[in-house]
C-alpha cells in the first residue's frame, strides 16, 4: 500500500479517491447499507463494515482502540476485502489502515467542496494524531486550502503534524489551545480519540460562516461537539442508521433536522446557501467509502508489481469432491 502511495502520489491520490467517492455518492441508492456491526468492549471495538452495488461486495475490518497509544500500538488497524458477488469469490484482499485514513480524508474533502465556504483557505485541526496529515493535505489538494492551524492536549502530536507536513507547501501553525488555532478558520476539522462524551468546541467559540468537519465521533457515547453548536448548524450525515448511533447527532431528539450527504451530491437537497450558514459534516465514515476506496486500488494495482496472488481458497478438480482433494494431498 505504501508503494502504491508513492507510485501515485499522496496529493493526487487524495483527489482521485475523493473523485471516485463523490461518483458513488451519486449512485448510493442503489448500494446495501446497514450500519456497521460492532463488537464493543471496555478496551474499544471491533467493527465490520459491508456493502455491494449488485457486482461487487466489500467489507472492512476495523477496530478502534484508544488504549493501545499506552502499548506503542495503532488506535485503528484494519483490513478490506472485495468479491464477485456473481461468483462469491473474493479478489481482493488488503490492509485498509492507511488506506482508511486516506480515504476518511478523501471524503472530509469531497463533502467539503459541497459544504465549506467559497475561498475557503484556513484550516485548524484539533487533534492532530494519525488522521491530521491526511486531513490537511486533502483539503490542500482538493479545496486549495493554504493555511492550517494545529492544536492537541499533547504538543507531541502537533509537533509531529507539523514535521511530517514540512515541505508540503502548507502554511502551519501550532498553536496553544482550541480557542487560538479556530482563530480564521473557515473549516474546523475535530479529529480526536478519546472514546467519551467530550466539548472539544463549545458553542461560544464558532462564528458565523464556519465549516466543522467533525471525524472524530465513530462510536456510541463518543461526541466532540456541544448540542448548542448542532442548533445552530445546518446538520449532514453519511447514512442516518448509524450517525445516530454513532456521531454527534446522537445528543440530539430524533426531530432534530439533518440532511444526507448523497442528496446534496445529487443535486436533491441544498449544501451551502450562503456566506454566514454554518454547516457541520458529522462524518462517522461508512462502508460506501471503503468500497469506493477498494475499488480504486484493485484498478489501480492491475498491471503492476504492487501486488502478489494468494493461494487461499479450495480448488479441486471436481467441484462437488472436496474430501477427494484432501485425500489426494495425504503427504
Amino acid at each position: 500500500m505504501m508503494r502504491l502511495v508513492h507510485h501515485i502520489g499522496v496529493e493526487r491520490m487524495l483527489v482521485e479517491l475523493a473523485d471516485e467517492i463523490e461518483a458513488d455518492f451519486r449512485r448510493w441508492e442503489i448500494f446495501d447499507k446497514t450500519p456497521r456491526v460492532g463488537s464493543h468492549s471496555r478496551d474499544g471495538v471491533i467493527e465490520l463494515m459491508p456493502t455491494s452495488d449488485g457486482e461487487v461486495y466489500s467489507f472492512k475490518y476495523v477496530n478502534g482502540h484508544p488504549k493501545n497509544l499506552t502499548k506503542g500500538l495503532q488506535t485503528v488497524t484494519a483490513f478490506g476485502l472485495l468479491a464477485d458477488v456473481a461468483t462469491g469469490y473474493p479478489v481482493l484482499l488488503t490492509e485498509m489502515t492507511l488506506l482508511t485514513a486516506l480515504r476518511t480524508a478523501a471524503t472530509s474533502a469531497m463533502a467539503a467542496r459541497h459544504l465549506a465556504p467559497k475561498g475557503a483557505r484556513t484550516m485548524a485541526i484539533i487533534g492532530n494524531g494519525a488522521q491530521s496529515e491526511f486531513q490537511a493535505l486533502a483539503m490542500k489538494a482538493v479545496l486549495g486550502i493554504t493555511h492550517i492551524r494545529l492544536y492537541d492536549i499533547d504538543s507531541r502530536a502537533t509537533e509531529k503534524a507539523c514535521r511530517n507536513l514540512t515541505g508540503s507547501g502548507l502554511h502551519l501553525t501550532p498553536c496553544r489551545s482550541a480557542e487560538s488555532a479556530i482563530e480564521g478558520a473557515d473549516i474546523i476539522t475535530t479529529s480526536t480519540a478519546d472514546k467519551q462524551y467530550a466539548t472539544i468546541l463549545t458553542d461560544n467559540m464558532i462564528g458565523a460562516g464556519v465549516h466543522i468537519n467533525a471525524i472524530g465521533g465513530d462510536c456510541p457515547g463518543k461526541t466532540e461537539l456541544h448540542p448548542g453548536i448542532l442548533e445552530r448548524a445546518d446538520t449532514f450525515v453519511e447514512y442516518p442508521p448509524q450517525t445516530w448511533v454513532e456521531g454527534e447527532i446522537q445528543q440530539m431528539p430524533k426531530t432534530y433536522p439533518i440532511t444526507e450527504l448523497w442528496k446534496v451530491v445529487t443535486g436533491t437537497a441544498e449544501g451551502r446557501r450562503d456566506e454566514r450558514q454554518i454547516t457541520l459534516f458529522d462524518s462517522v465514515g461508512f462502508a460506501i467509502e471503503d468500497f469506493s476506496a477498494l475499488r480504486y486500488v484493485r484498478a489501480r494495482v492491475a498491471g503492476t508489481d504492487l501486488f502478489q496472488w494468494l493461494d487461499i481458497i479450495a480448488d479441486p478438480d471436481d467441484s462437488r469432491d472436496l474430501f477427494g482433494m484432501l485425500l489426494r494431498a495425504k503427504p
